[in-house]
């Protein structure tokens, strides 16, 4: 069996909360630790240290299903008029508890902390009567997120139910965090029918 033995030398870490982290001068290699996390001086800036698994980042996905909009109850576009991609999360699924970034009663996307990174797939059925003259504009409706727009085009002909699937990659402002952010579609150039709505989301970086 191995020798175990102390190391030559006890490190004396600050006790302090999270609110008060990034209130301390920063000292290269000196440590923080408050109830949720250890943290030490590094080029400038406080990292965290432990835990580095990703339940402990909050990273992880969930998965929304919406229930509402279904082939029996198809969400209608006029149009030219802007509409709420609207998910009901009738049900959800997640990598582990704990963990939601989508609001499923005021239909908004969520953020905590500046500048977390999230990367959204959604996923949805759709048809047009006029399929050769429409497309689905799909976009995140708030601020510099409304760039973050897709056209989609109907390709398989007119009242054909035609599968979406499209990945956009986010990272979280103040407005954001203190609005949250709906998703919206529009069709232009025709009406079209939108049902079985999937948000797929995963926080992929985090700075909390």
């Amino acid at each position: 069996m191995a020798t175990i033995y102390n190391s030559a030398y006890k490190v004396h870490v600050q006790e302090t909360t999270e609110s008060d982290v990034d209130n301390v001068n920063i000292e290269q290699g000196a440590m923080q630790v408050t109830d949720q996390a250890l943290y030490m001086g590094f080029n400038g800036e406080n990292v965290k240290v432990y835990p580095q698994s990703a339940i402990g980042q909050g990273l992880g996905w969930v998965r929304y299903n919406d229930t509402y909009w279904t082939s029996e109850n198809k969400l209608p576009l006029l149009d030219g008029v802007e509409v709420v991609l609207s998910n009901n999360g009738g049900t959800v699924q997640r990598s582990h508890s704990g963990i939601d970034y989508y609001d499923t009663t005021n239909y908004k996307l969520t953020g905590e902390v500046l500048n977390n990174v999230y990367m959204l797939t959604i996923v949805f059925k759709a048809s047009a009567p006029n399929a050769n003259q429409t497309h689905l504009d799909v976009y995140i409706g708030e601020g510099d997120y409304r760039r973050l727009d897709v056209a989609l085009m109907f390709a398989k002909g007119n009242d054909e139910t035609q599968n979406f699937h499209n990945v956009y990659q986010y990272y979280v402002d103040q407005n954001f965090i203190d609005n949250g952010a709906q998703i919206k579609i529009m069709a232009d150039g025709g009406n079209a029918l939108v049902w079985d709505i999937i948000y797929f989301i995963q926080k992929t970086q985090s700075y909390a």
